[in-house]
């Protein structure tokens, strides 16, 4: 069976995005190129790393008016990624476009609640619901809007299943028993989340910043 982990290869560095690439690619089962890798690197960037061979998920959360993001994601089907990313927020008309827009093979799914937010920050952006309640409202406008599934974090993905059994569910924020939060509020250790119902696994720093992204790939691999 195909590895559930997906290595967040969060660096502007072309060279070291290979290189951790290359070191892990045996023991994961794709690579996430985030915001901070594509606005350095663009689309030849991501097509070498593509040329690695593994599934590429660009998360770059899309989010803008229907038409933008539709043309956005026109824009990306040169490339062809196995999992592609937009916010839920940006409503169903938006979400359907990027979905229309996407190629046929892409899993578009739809960013929930960050990880790096609890209650007290959406509270602060006027969002009275707690998290739960946020990422279930949001789970299910993808769920209509014709989507693959949302990306969550390990508390909230179990219900999310519930409700959408035949769902993609992408969670971030999954750290190791031993390693260290981070920016991150919401965690979950990877074979716990793996259990509440994610599809895939998304890890960064516990392996990129590791002494041995190999071997801490391999022993995260191991826990599942």
């Amino acid at each position: 069976m195909k590895s559930p982990i997906y290595v967040a290869i969060d660096t502007p560095d072309l060279d070291r995005a290979k290189a951790i690439a290359a070191r892990v690619r045996n023991h994961v089962g794709g690579l996430k190129l985030g915001l901070e890798f594509f606005c350095a690197n663009g689309r030849q960037g991501v097509r070498e790393i593509a040329d690695l061979g593994l599934p590429i998920f660009l998360d770059l959360k899309l989010h803008d008016i229907p038409n933008t993001v539709a043309k956005a994601v026109q824009a990306l089907r040169p490339l062809d990624p196995a999992i592609l990313t937009v916010h839920a927020a940006g409503g169903r008309a938006m979400l359907e476009d990027a979905k229309a827009a996407a190629p046929q093979g892409t899993k578009v799914v739809a960013v929930t609640v960050l990880t790096s937010l609890d209650g007290s920050d959406l509270e602060a952006v006027g969002i009275s619901a707690d998290p739960h309640a946020q990422v279930e409202r949001l789970s299910a406008l993808a769920r209509e809007a014709g989507l693959d599934g949302v990306v969550c974090s390990g508390n909230e993905v179990a219900a999310a299943r519930k409700a959408w059994p035949d769902g993609f569910f992408v969670v971030p924020g999954v750290r190791p028993a031993a390693a260290h939060a981070g920016d991150q509020k919401r965690v979950m250790t990877p074979r716990a989340a793996l259990d509440a119902g994610a599809s895939i696994l998304v890890i960064g720093r516990p392996i990129t910043q590791a002494q041995d992204p190999d071997v801490a790939a391999r022993a995260i691999e191991a826990t599942l």
